[in-house]
């Protein structure tokens, strides 16, 4: 299973930037799709995630600013990023857990794609 993450970019202070991911090859279900980010000299970290029934969770950092969803296939995850802070540039990796044709669960990473927030 393949993910691919575009939509990455530098904006400024205050604006608007959305991400999104698809997942391509054979599966059963994806269980979870995500987005993760790293920092430079820092650790990847979640930011937001999603399941496959809706439920959602997000980094206390982007609370109220990011928003999670899926399309209706669910193989596609977005994060819409509001209010843009400088503390947001990072590279932004989408994970997504999944279940295969074998009933075996695995994660799948797609590639970085950078945001850079410029003040």
């Amino acid at each position: 299973v393949q993910l691919q993450a575009s939509g990455g970019g530098l904006v400024q202070v205050g604006g608007s930037l959305r991400l999104s991911c698809a997942a391509s090859g054979r599966y059963t279900i994806i269980k979870t799709m995500a987005w993760y980010r790293q920092a430079p000299g820092k650790q990847r970290e979640l930011v937001a995630a999603i399941t496959n029934v809706g439920s959602t969770n997000y980094a206390d950092s982007v609370k109220g600013r990011f928003t999670i969803s899926t399309d209706n296939g669910k193989n596609t995850v977005s994060l819409q990023m509001n209010s843009l802070k400088p503390e947001d540039t990072a590279v932004y990796y989408c994970n997504a857990q999944i279940i295969n044709t074998d009933g075996i669960l695995f994660g799948s990473w797609g590639q970085g794609t950078l945001v850079t927030v410029s003040s």
